[in-house]
């Protein structure tokens, strides 16, 4: 059984607890598989015939969700077995159903919803796979069962009091809101995701299958399956919002949260909202930038591509006009239509779960400020209601019942009359074939939710509303394109965005909701049937089939390359994370690169320093022992070390004394080949007059951005907005970058944007120029290096990179020269070594200068050479 105790996450994230899999089940679903496992992590393939060809596996897509699309029922007798039933309710029954791949196999993870004893778990979880092996229908369901307090605290703890309200943007503000954060309820969170993650590793092939994780009742989860199997292909789909990063951050788990889902390879929205809100937490909070990539929104994780996908889920068509084609459908139709219709009424519908975030209560004074304002629709407008009940439970549920109740009272003694009810509320659970019926002869359906993941009710009413020939006839309609269809729905809701054609509201504005729902009443017929049919195209077209299927291409799409990347874990806990590079990236190995640097003759060595020999920090002069190391360096006869930077060159003489040391000042505008030489330029002088046009534009950014300041350097101009809010000094940044440009674009001016800063500087200074100035002093002085190291960490040292391990160069190396070319950080780079970070490249360096101090021990000869040879090679910025 999985552990309990809080203390213990760090045992759920890394395995360490019992995986809890009955017996039984777990070797008849082995049974079963095409592979099994032989080792944690790896799958091997089973035996088989050497003259029987082993088949091509079959494509499985594993989902997992907190609740199996299927009902168990209980057996009338212990004698009797269980017995089961599609759920046809539930969105993902109709996935395989749907699906373009007729081969594409789908296997269901998750809870059932009825409470079955623990001894008789076993046997339900094996009828389930009996039912796959045999005659009895396939449904392909493993049952994950939680203990009966975890499952407690699980789902109406964590996630219905905690996730559910964040979620729907109700802040923790009193016990009475949201209530306090209560960290038992973390645990059992988290408890409960170990259980799924054990269920997927009974079934999952990692090699070939896709595993789709659904809703914020399994965050966690990407993590555990992560921290298995590295290459797993794993998409995430949320189905309810996102809040913005202001309601996000008052999480005390926020981060693991967030770290969790960046372990998928799909995260998948309803709208651009929910996703913006995603991308802000994860720029604010963790310093994630993101960047659109054909199309495609991705996120850069230690390597990894992160994709977000934004699609709306739909409903399924099919199931749909099958219900419209029942006769019992037909018949209540009819039934309804001499109710309300035979009576001179006009219905207008609503279908809402009976909760806080619905806005039952919002709807109903709607109508009433409606029936008070226009009289003439007393005794012939009626708003039914349909209230399913509640998925969660306490008094905040009592509450809105007790309130919607009263409320209908108020309406009805305010304005009914014999035989007449202006509400009609249904607070019994209806069969679908009934829902459909009210949908059929509604004029208007009205949707008033405060806040709601997606609500596909409007979808189903378009498509309800389209009906067929038999229905047609019952509502006496003589043409197809007299079919019509009204909507007012909230903007609060996820599926707004996709109906253009409805009547949006805001729905605390009552006296809007009330006009906009008489304007959907009174509109011409044709506005109504062009609306409807504008609806019943985009609800036909984008069902749940389409969403499934694109989904799954996008995962697909994603997960191509896993194969060709190098993956390890780090971290610990929920922190986890895999780090993703290309095979030819690897780590800068301290005995490689010290053998390398032992038996060479002449060495170049270039440098970058802030971010590299030294920790992005307030404070940017050198330590001690970076100067150390660097007098260290240069003072061994076969070096030839050079430090790059974006600093002034008054700045550098104060921080670095050493006589032979090479330095590049300004980005490499200015440079020297050692201390007492005259400052040179790589370019030919520039006139600087340009800066005048370029610090009133960025005076003007500076005001407005609080937190960003101006850098003024001889020949560079740089805005920083590293400690501005990131989401308004980015969109600064670009608008700068537009506004520079446009001024400058006669001068001989380049500007471009930076991690955290916008630089403007002369056309043709780069990194790249001070490593091929560098190489060519060392060549007309008839040195060829045998041992190259370059060490930068943002994007203006790529030029370097690509620069020393380009062919062009080759002629100014010896021919047996070993070139180390080290970005620091595990991040895409033109580099083909990377050090963790500037700690490691401070340990590195000086490595080597305890290298060379020993040799210069074991051979005193070399410091009577020429002190003209003498190098220093590094790099600044």
């Amino acid at each position: 059984m999985v552990s309990s105790s809080y203390s213990n996450l760090l045992d759920l994230a890394t395995g360490a607890a019992d995986q809890g899999a009955a017996p039984a089940a777990l070797g008849a679903l082995r049974r079963r598989l095409p592979s099994v496992v032989t080792t944690l992590g790896l799958m091997e393939d089973s035996p088989a015939s050497p003259s029987t060809p082993s088949p091509a596996p079959r494509p499985r897509t594993i989902v997992v969700a907190n609740h199996l699309p299927i009902r168990a029922h209980r057996p009338a007798s212990p004698e009797e077995p269980w017995t089961f039933s599609w759920d046809e309710d539930s969105l993902l029954r109709h996935l395989q159903k749907s699906s373009s791949s007729p081969s594409m196999e789908f296997i269901y993870i998750g809870c059932l919803r009825e409470d079955v004893p623990v001894p008789e778990q076993d046997a339900v979880a094996q009828a389930l796979l009996d039912s796959y092996n045999h005659s009895a229908p396939a449904y392909n369901c493993v049952p994950a069962f939680l203990p009966a307090d975890t499952a407690a605290r699980y789902y109406h703890g964590f996630c219905k009091q905690h996730l559910w309200p964040l979620f729907h943007y109700m802040l923790p503000l009193s016990p009475d809101l949201g209530g306090r954060f209560d960290r038992l309820l973390w645990q059992a969170y988290v408890s409960a995701n170990k259980v799924f993650a054990d269920k997927v590793l009974e079934v999952i092939n990692p090699d070939d299958d896709f595993v789709w994780v659904h809703d914020y009742h399994l965050m966690v989860l990407p993590t555990f399956l992560r921290k298995r199997f590295n290459r797993i292909k794993l998409g995430f789909f949320l189905h309810s919002p996102f809040p913005s990063s202001e309601i996000y951050k008052t999480l005390p788990v926020r981060e693991e949260l967030l770290r969790a889902l960046l372990n998928s390879d799909l995260i998948g929205f309803h709208t651009f909202d929910y996703a913006r809100h995603f991308l802000s937490c994860c720029g604010r909070m963790l310093g994630l930038p993101y960047e659109s990539k054909r199309g495609h929104i991705c996120l850069e994780y230690y390597g990894r591509t992160v994709s977000i996908k934004i699609l709306p889920v739909g409903v399924y068509m099919e199931q749909l006009n099958a219900v419209l084609a029942l006769p019992e459908t037909e018949a209540k139709v009819a039934e309804l239509m001499e109710t309300y219709t035979g009576n001179g009424r006009v219905v207008m519908l609503g279908v809402d779960d009976m909760d806080i975030f619905k806005g039952i209560s919002l709807k109903l004074l709607a109508m009433e400020e409606l029936l008070g304002q226009h009289p003439e629709w007393r005794g012939k407008l009626v708003l039914v209601q349909v209230a399913n009940p509640a998925r969660g439970r306490g008094k905040d549920v009592a509450g809105v019942q007790e309130e919607t109740y009263a409320m209908v009272k108020r309406i009805n003694e305010a304005y009914g009359a014999p035989g007449y009810e202006p509400v009609v509320l249904i607070d019994q659970p209806l069969q679908f074939y009934e829902r459909v019926a009210y949908y059929v002869i509604a004029e208007v359906c009205l949707v008033t939710a405060v806040r709601d993941g997606m609500n596909l009710i409007p979808y189903e009413y378009v498509a309800s509303r389209q009906g067929n020939d038999k229905l047609d006839r019952i509502l006496r309609l003589c043409k197809p394109e007299e079919k019509k269809s009204m909507l007012v729905v909230s903007e609060f809701i996820g599926c707004s965005p996709s109906l253009s054609g409805a009547i949006r509201v805001n729905p605390w504005n009552i006296e809007a909701v009330a006009d906009a729902m008489e304007c959907a009443l009174v509109l011409p017929e044709k506005e109504k049937n062009l609306r409807h049919d504008k609806h019943y195209r985009y609800v036909e077209k984008h069902d749940v089939g389409y969403w499934a299927n694109s989904f799954l291409q996008d995962l697909e799409r994603t997960c191509k390359d896993h194969s060709n990347r190098r993956c390890w874990g780090i971290g610990f806990g929920l922190r986890f994370r895999v780090v993703s590079l290309d095979l030819s990236f690897r780590k800068l190995a301290m005995e490689h690169i010290v053998q390398a640097y032992r038996r060479s003759k002449t060495r170049a060595i270039l440098l970058d320093y802030d971010g590299t020999l030294m920790p992005q920090a307030i404070n940017k002069s050198p330590t001690a022992k970076s100067v150390q190391i660097l007098n260290s360096l240069c003072q061994d006869q076969r070096n030839a070390v050079f430090l790059c930077s974006g600093f002034k060159r008054c700045t550098l003489d104060e921080w670095f004394p050493a006589e032979n040391l090479g330095m590049a000042a300004e980005h490499g505008y200015f440079m020297r080949l050692k201390r007492d030489a005259e400052w040179e330029t790589c370019i030919p002088p520039a006139d600087c007059s340009w800066m005048q046009i370029a610090r009133p534009v960025m005076e003007l950014y500076t005001e407005t951005t609080d937190g960003s300041i101006i850098e003024e350097r001889d020949t560079v101009l740089v805005w920083n907005y590293e400690d501005a809010d990131p989401d308004f000094g980015s969109c600064q940044a670009k608008e700068l970058v537009d506004h520079l440009e446009s001024v400058l674009t006669n001068e001989p001016v380049s500007v471009k944007s930076t991690v955290h800063s916008v630089e403007a500087k002369p056309q043709g200074v780069s990194k790249g120029l001070v490593a091929r100035r560098m190489l060519a002093a060392l060549q007309e002085r008839g040195m060829c290096p045998d041992f190259v190291l370059c060490i930068g960490d943002d994007r203006s040292d790529e030029d370097m990179f690509q620069f020393i391990t380009s062919a062009s160069c080759a002629d100014s190396f010896a021919s047996t020269a070993e070139v180390f070319a080290c970005t620091v950080g595990r991040k895409p780079s033109k580099a083909k070594y990377y050090l963790d970070d500037t700690a490691e490249v401070v340990r590195l360096m000086q490595g080597l200068a305890y290298v060379s101090e020993e040799l210069a021990l074991q051979n005193p000869a070399l410091g009577e050479e020429d002190p003209e040879d003498l190098w220093c090679v590094g790099e600044l910025q």
